[in-house]
């Protein structure tokens, strides 16, 4: 069973000129213990994605249609007092830049043991002793004495480590990370990574990993689902998606990383940039950087569809087209 599950969802953001459609009909499911990787292009709607689930849409955004589903419950249309309770306890959240998520004024312990006493029935002593061993846990050396420090006396990377205590302190059972290891260098980036993986596999806790780098989606993730002008472009188990990609927009995406076996003078790129919100084009938002486009690509918008091991939105697989090209 999933333990979380996306269906449809919708996320418009209305304005004086007319609503702006961010993300249109996405749709996905994690399983227990589970890692989704969310891939994609700056606007591509990754973030966007993250903030609906963990109920932090900017306002005047809204979830204008579909469900959002944690172990079965629907937690998209709760109120915010509701949704308060869910985030932290059930929902473990993890974003870019440690600073902003850490209170300078306070020291971690207190920042730590304070979210452990809102969600678990424990008193003040039993909080403290097991924010040490939450700092253990993500790799803090000396965590009895560095519980009392501040978060400016903490490395950027070390900061990273607290900021996954905190979204792991109330035990939850699926933790949003968006973007985790951007700011980091990139052995620390490997660090994260791995502890990431081991929370997974030690408490199975489901984690959508929202990030751009395909390198840690390799390393990291399960599955992938790709994302592309707010709607998933392709989504499959992460082996297949990265060594056969079914979907234009993907094998465009792993042609631009750098392979360091052959010696070339340029990088790939994918010419063109992302759609404006208020200029997705009619048919396929990817039509007009797509080399293999035919006509049915400037009318008809595809729907995810089976494309050998995994399923992309493009009429390349659709049942006639295919038929055809081979």
């Amino acid at each position: 069973m999933s333990l979380l599950e996306v269906k449809n969802l919708v996320v418009e953001f209305p304005s004086r000129r007319g609503t702006l459609r961010a993300l249109d009909d996405i749709s996905f499911s994690i399983a227990p213990g589970e890692i989704l990787g969310v891939v994609g292009e700056s606007g591509a709607g990754k973030s966007l994605t993250g903030a609906a689930i963990i109920g932090l849409l900017e306002p005047p955004g809204r979830v204008a249609s579909g469900q959002i589903l944690l172990e079965g419950q629907r937690i998209d249309n709760l109120s915010n007092d509701q949704m308060r309770h869910i985030r932290g306890r059930r929902i473990g959240a993890i974003f870019q830049d440690p600073l902003t998520s850490l209170n300078p004024l306070y020291t971690v312990g207190r920042q730590l043991t304070e979210t452990i006493l809102a969600h678990l029935p424990v008193n003040a002593a039993e909080a403290r002793q097991r924010a040490i061993s939450l700092l253990q846990d993500t790799g803090i050396p000396a965590a009895a004495e560095r519980i009392d420090h501040y978060p400016h006396q903490f490395s950027g990377g070390m900061r990273q480590r607290v900021v996954i205590a905190l979204a792991l302190a109330a035990e939850p059972k699926l933790i949003v990370a968006d973007e985790p290891t951007t700011a980091l260098d990139v052995s620390i980036q490997a660090q994260i990574i791995t502890l990431l993986k081991n929370i997974c596999k030690s408490r199975g806790a489901a984690v959508m990993l929202i990030t751009h780098d395909m390198g840690v989606i390799a390393e990291t993730c399960d599955r992938v689902a790709v994302l592309y002008a707010g709607r998933v472009a392709e989504i499959g188990p992460v082996h297949d998606v990265i060594n056969k990609p079914s979907h234009p927009y993907t094998s465009g995406l792993m042609a631009s990383i750098p392979d360091m076996s052959v010696d070339r003078e340029r990088l790939n790129q994918i010419d063109g940039a992302m759609p404006r919100l208020n200029a997705i084009p009619k048919g396929c938002a990817y039509n007009p950087r797509c080399p293999k486009t035919f006509d049915r690509c400037m009318v008809d918008r595809p729907d995810l569809m089976p494309a050998g091991s995994t399923r992309a939105a493009c009429w390349l697989h659709a049942p006639a087209t295919a038929e055809v090209s081979a």
